[in-house]
């Protein structure tokens, strides 16, 4: 190494050179740390040493005691303080701001590591030597900005190690501060935060690739919804001529049951599309809303219904056979239980017991015999598949001292996981 590049490199060294009769003493101190840390800096440290002494020879005394300041950094390896910097994993440098061009005074094996250069390569040099390409110029400006006003900085850039490859280093750096409160050195610690935005960046990508997926599923749903709720029209539509062409009112009155069950079914599909949750049915809003389209088909205000329904999701896949259910009971209880002239409630609740949920429909109407049913033939046969079908238990009998009560237990694992 040139000689005449050594006062430059090494002018924190030089600095903490006494000009005057001290020279001696602190030569001797520096060249002994020195020693220690690489047999060759001895006598790059002398040359620096005999160079700093001819200048000071040169100088004023005022000018000698300006510049023979000696810098707080304590490089014997016998001080606790000066050996935890040197054995902490984490990257941690310091620059000395009273030398021309702000150079490292100071680099622990961490950072060495971190940048893949040696020692005798940073010390002296100012820390923009880290920098490149893609180093971002508006973290470089707050940098220098924080450097100049004194402050404290958190901040990340791209830094390069001295193979040319890059990092994202997290840099924090802190002013030190001498007695009469003056920037005496910076202290920074660098942190390679690599692999989490490389983490951050797999995670973007996947969610832009499922953000996609799932544009095109909603569009693939959307378009079988379309289908569906065309078909399930096409097919009310093809019922309700039918039994408009009819003159046997029983045959009518079947065909509109079935119309009822259909419109029922496309209920249920429709509020699991707008719900925007495929995978769980509302019991409670379903039973609201199906008794306000079923009580108004009626044309009749003299009948009221009470409702105390406990909010219950249940798995999609049991959404039809529940809303079918449902829809039976209504429709019979609004058809037989008030004759026209006849006033009365409806009162339906939903509520969850320790076993199972329960669901209890009761109305006011004119009642059954303990041996009779107002169900027809078709009506029971389909109640009892679709309550064998969702593993429930439906029991029907009169009230006292009139009307109908029904019953449903329905069993637990039909119940939605919560999400």
């Amino acid at each position: 190494m040139p000689d005449a590049f050594l006062p430059t490199r090494f002018l924190c060294v030089k600095q903490a050179v006494n000009r005057s009769s001290a020279v001696n003493h602190v030569v001797g101190h520096y060249r002994a740390t020195i020693d220690r840390l690489n047999p060759r800096w001895p006598d790059i440290v002398g040359r620096t040493a005999r160079h700093a002494s001819r200048r000071a020879a040169e100088r004023s005394e005022a000018e000698a005691r300006h510049e023979m300041t000696m810098p707080s950094i304590d490089l014997d390896r016998t001080h606790p303080f000066a050996e935890a910097m040197r054995a902490s994993s984490i990257a941690m440098v310091m620059t000395d701001p009273t030398l021309p061009d702000h150079p490292i005074v100071f680099a622990n094996d961490a950072f060495l590591r971190l940048t893949g250069y040696s020692l005798l390569e940073v010390m002296g040099r100012n820390c923009r030597f880290l920098q490149g390409p893609d180093s971002d110029a508006a973290a470089i400006a707050d940098i220098r900005r924080a450097i100049a006003a004194g402050v404290d900085l958190t901040v990340e850039l791209v830094n390069y190690r001295k193979d040319g490859s890059a990092f994202h280093n997290a840099l924090s750096l802190s002013p030190v501060r001498g007695k009469s409160g003056e920037v005496r050195y910076f202290f920074a610690t660098q942190v390679d935060v690599t692999d989490q935005h490389r983490q951050t960046d797999e995670l973007r990508h996947a969610n832009l690739a499922l953000a996609a997926a799932l544009e095109t599923a909603t569009t693939l749903v959307h378009e079988i919804d379309h289908r569906v709720k065309n078909n399930l029209q096409m097919v009310s539509a093809m019922i309700l001529l039918q039994s408009l062409d009819r003159s046997d009112l029983r045959l009518r009155d079947s065909l509109l049951d079935t119309l009822s069950r259909v419109e029922a079914l496309s209920t249920v599909h429709h509020r699991l599309h707008r719900s925007g949750d495929v995978s769980r049915f509302d019991v409670a809003d379903y039973v609201r809303d199906l008794l306000d389209d079923l009580v108004g088909a009626t044309g009749r205000t003299d009948i009221r219904v009470r409702l105390d329904l406990m909010p219950v999701l249940v798995q999609a896949g049991k959404s039809a056979a529940l809303a079918l259910l449902f829809n039976e009971l209504f429709t019979n209880a609004l058809k037989h239980a008030f004759p026209p002239g006849t006033p009365g409630t409806l009162a339906v609740s939903i509520a969850r017991e320790a076993t199972c949920i329960v669901a209890v429909i009761e109305d006011d109407g004119v009642g059954v015999s303990p041996t009779a049913t107002r169900l027809s033939t078709f009506g029971q046969s389909l109640i009892q598949t679709l309550s064998r079908q969702l593993g429930a238990e439906t029991t029907i009998g009169p009230m006292s001292p009139s009307g109908t009560r029904v019953r449903i237990e329905l069993p637990l694992a039909i119940v939605a996981a919560p999400v």
